[in-house]
């Protein structure tokens, strides 16, 4: 009897040290995590280990819930390097940096935390879901060091921030998984935008598949219609350091979560202790939902399972025809001429039950009431419609739109009231009335168009009729390629800039000048100016006019439209207050203006722009002219590409070609294309390399030569890095407020763009995984143009000695 007892004593330490030893409610650095083990919440909610997707037989670090079935997964580390086997291994150093190593030990994901606070740290998984590493003592126990909460997947868990923090620069979204069986980023997105008044888009790649929308106090204004309200409580937080939205849960027995599917469709999901797993919301379902399928000025609505789409008041659609065979995505354009600025009689109609307009481009106003905002919007006759900012307690707070109306809908229930600007004539006959002066309007259209015709006529004889067929025909040929493209004429330019005034030069490139431009309105734009005296010339303009027309992307700068008179050949272009990158960052002045964030926000834009350019646009384009006075900066100091005039477009399987026309400009030219011509999508990434490495320095390639070894700037980052005092490039003007580990980041990823073999260098995507910190970065090789030991200057075969030291894009022609 004694045996006996002893022996279930023995098993019962067995069974209480394998338990013990198979699950950590924390790990610190003298402990780790191997595939069969698991880390646990503190009241069991979540649980941390390894596990396999679907069919896949590779091993991820992922978070679940515990006791939900089936798994689900809501975070996972090293989502685009898997472990191969069941032997990887969950560390956390004792500088309070989590590592997952493999097989052979070698290290494929790491928090990117790097903090000079660390004192005894652990790593926790929280009943929230959070993975946190913070100090073991530490009082305030939301002071972490690092939390995956910062890292989003494809998830947005309860006290999860979905949005931006504007000090230190992050970007918190979700994107989804490829497949159920693989958990690396696949092809959607769901992002904060912070232009205009903040909203959510959801992306595929770099377009717009959807838009949740702004916060309206109550919801956001996609999503009117909140289920389980009573048990849900949404917050929108939106102040200088931080823009997020965040759910909480008030009921604990209940488990909701959102998660983008890898179709692009974000679902919620919903599980109670009754009940199995519940498909609450499904986001894609609704053909409304599809961002402005009915084009501008055009409302969408849903009957039963059908959509139709309705011009607002005082609209007609823009091609009749189409609109009757329900192909809508043209949209709507003024019925008549407003004649705000001489009679002011305009008035604003009220639609109710609405979700209000893409708000990337709105204005703002937080204390403003409803009657205050009206004014504002009829003072200012480009206004074109307004809306409550907030819609709680009445209302509060003033939107105004200047711009076409975008991605509008009309729910049968909830929504809020939105105010559409309207000619005194469309208020009068919204009642049936003023047919008298719908009669007059008529007979004035035909009286216009009659004025119009006997104009031309006179043109005709005056200019000659061959001419203006052939101008007319290559802008015939301009709107067949894109219909959205504006012809200006030339008059209309001159006088927009003052006759071309040199105060209203903002810059000059290869191309020609380049001019502020000013409608009456109080519209602006910028002009560039082809110079009589410029290397470029027809086809030139032609590329750029064909290919930037084709191109939507917030880092591209938007082409608005052309002018072709006589000689004159003009591009015009939206207009960027902050002119180019280079007036900032070269400038010892001017560059104190943009801290670090801005830097970095402005590297990770041009990778964005790039990326889509290479790899998401309808063209795969190489730009082989990209430089810091390519890069314009808007309001936000948000980076948009521009000069696409020596672009060049990839077909097929193409990867790269060769040219007996040099073109581009030294300093940013790749080796192979500087030396034999050839020109791929790798030498736009060395471009990329150089730009990144001036934005951190503040220095020139082309112009900076190191006095002790003679190195031009991608020669002297080369040798900081080899001597691991990478940091002391960093320009000293951003230095008071810095993340070293960005820093360092971008320098890595610059080093690795200008590797002197272009199959060496990354492709953009990779960069942009890379600065996101989601992939790893391996280590670079030598920089091109880089002579190793200490060698005069002439001998350097760098651009700064072999080549031009202008701003000019060349282009140089050789015989055949």
């Amino acid at each position: 009897m004694v045996d006996n007892f002893r022996m279930l004593f023995i098993w019962f330490l067995l069974f209480s040290y394998l338990r013990n030893s198979t699950s950590l409610d924390s790990l610190a650095p003298s402990q780790s995590i191997r595939d069969s083990e698991r880390l646990v919440s503190k009241e069991g909610t979540f649980e941390a280990g390894f596990f396999s997707p679907g069919t896949s037989t590779r091993r991820y670090l992922g978070i679940w819930y515990r006791d939900v079935s089936p798994l689900t997964v809501v975070w996972v580390a090293n989502r685009e390097k898997p472990v191969y086997n069941k032997s990887g291994v969950l560390k956390l150093e004792e500088r309070g940096v989590l590592m997952i190593l493999n097989s052979t030990n070698s290290t494929i994901w790491r928090s990117n935390n790097i903090s000079s606070t660390v004192k005894n740290p652990i790593a926790q998984l929280l009943d929230s879901g959070n993975l946190v590493v913070r100090n073991e003592r530490d009082i305030n126990e939301d002071n972490f060091l690092w939390q995956s909460f910062d890292y989003p997947c494809d998830t947005f868990l309860p006290g999860m921030k979905l949005g931006w923090n504007l000090v230190t620069g992050q970007d918190r979204f979700l994107s989804s998984w490829k497949s159920e069986d693989d958990p690396a980023k696949g092809d959607y997105s769901l992002k904060l935008d912070l232009r205009g008044y903040p909203e959510f888009f959801g992306y595929e790649g770099d377009a717009i598949k959807f838009r949740g929308g702004s916060w309206n106090g109550e919801a956001l204004v996609g999503y009117p219609i909140h289920q389980l309200v009573q048990q849900l409580v949404y917050e929108f937080v939106f102040n200088k350091k931080d823009v997020y939205y965040e759910y909480k849960i008030l009921d604990r027995s209940i488990i909701y979560i959102f998660t983008l599917t890898p179709s692009g469709f974000g679902q919620r999901f919903l599980w109670t202790n009754q009940t199995s797993s519940k498909k609450v919301l499904s986001g894609g379902a609704d053909p409304c939902e599809n961002y402005a399928i009915c084009g501008a000025n055009s409302i969408c609505n849903m009957n039963g399972n059908a959509q139709t789409c309705d011009c607002i008041k005082g609209y007609v659609p823009k091609f009749p025809g189409q609109w009757n065979v329900s192909y809508w995505s043209n949209g709507c354009v003024p019925r008549n001429k407003s004649d705000c600025k001489t009679s002011n009689t305009d008035g604003l109609l009220r639609y109710t039950d609405m979700k209000i307009p893409d708000t990337s481009s709105s204005w703002f106003n937080k204390t403003m009431n409803l009657e205050e905002c009206q004014k504002s919007c009829l003072k200012n006759c480009s206004c074109k419609a307004c809306a409550n900012l907030d819609i709680r307690n009445g209302g509060s707070g003033c939107l105004l739109w200047f711009d076409d109306l975008v991605d509008m809908r009309q729910f049968s229930k909830g929504g809020q009231d939105l105010y559409f600007r309207a000619p005194a004539s469309e208020l009068v006959n919204s009642h049936g009335k003023n047919l008298k002066k719908l009669l007059g309007i008529t007979i004035g259209a035909i009286m216009l168009g009659l004025t119009v015709c006997v104009c031309m006529i006179l043109i005709l004889k005056k200019q000659g009729l061959a001419r203006i067929i052939d101008r007319n025909h290559f802008k015939h040929k301009l709107r067949k390629e894109d219909n959205d493209l504006s012809t200006f004429d030339f008059a209309i330019i001159a006088r927009a800039t003052g006759n071309f005034a040199k105060s209203n030069k903002l810059g000059e490139g290869g191309f020609g000048p380049v001019y502020k431009a000013r409608l009456l309105d109080g519209q602006e734009f910028a002009v560039k100016r082809l110079s009589n005296k410029s290397g470029q010339g027809l086809e030139e303009f032609k590329n750029e006019v064909m290919l930037i027309a084709k191109l939507q992307h917030r880092n591209l700068v938007k082409l608005i439209g052309c002018s072709i008179e006589g000689k004159e050949r003009m591009l015009i272009y939206e207009y960027m207050p902050n002119k180019s990158l280079d007036y900032f960052i070269f400038d010892e002045t001017r560059r104190t203006m943009v801290d670090w964030p801005k830097h970095f926000n402005i590297i990770c834009g041009i990778a964005r722009g790039i990326l889509y350019l290479h790899q998401d646009s309808r063209l795969r384009i190489v730009h082989r002219d990209l430089k810091t006075s390519n890069i314009l900066l808007d309001g936000n100091f948000d980076p948009k590409i521009s000069d696409f005039g020596l672009a060049r477009t990839f077909w097929g399987d193409q990867v790269e070609a060769n040219t007996n026309r040099l073109a581009g400009t030294y300093g940013y030219m790749a080796p192979e294309y500087a030396a034999r011509g050839q020109f791929s999508m790798k030498s736009d990434v060395f471009s990329y390399g150089v730009i990144v490495l001036e934005i951190v320095s503040g220095k020139k390639n082309r112009e900076f030569s190191d006095p002790k070894h003679y190195l031009n700037l991608l020669g002297h980052t080369w040798r900081l890095w080899a001597e691991e005092r990478a940091l002391e490039l960093l320009d000293g003007v951003l230095k008071e407020r810095f993340t070293p580990s960005e820093v360092i980041r971008c320098i890595q990823v610059g080093l690795l763009c200008v590797q002197q073999r272009p199959e060496d260098r990354p492709d953009m995507s990779s960069v942009v995984l890379m600065l996101n910190g989601e992939k790893l970065l391996p280590n670079p090789k030598v920089p091109g143009f880089y002579t190793e030991g200490d060698v005069k200057p002439e001998s350097d075969f760098s651009p700064t000695n072999r080549f031009s030291t202008n701003q000019i894009s060349i282009t140089m022609l050789e015989a055949r």
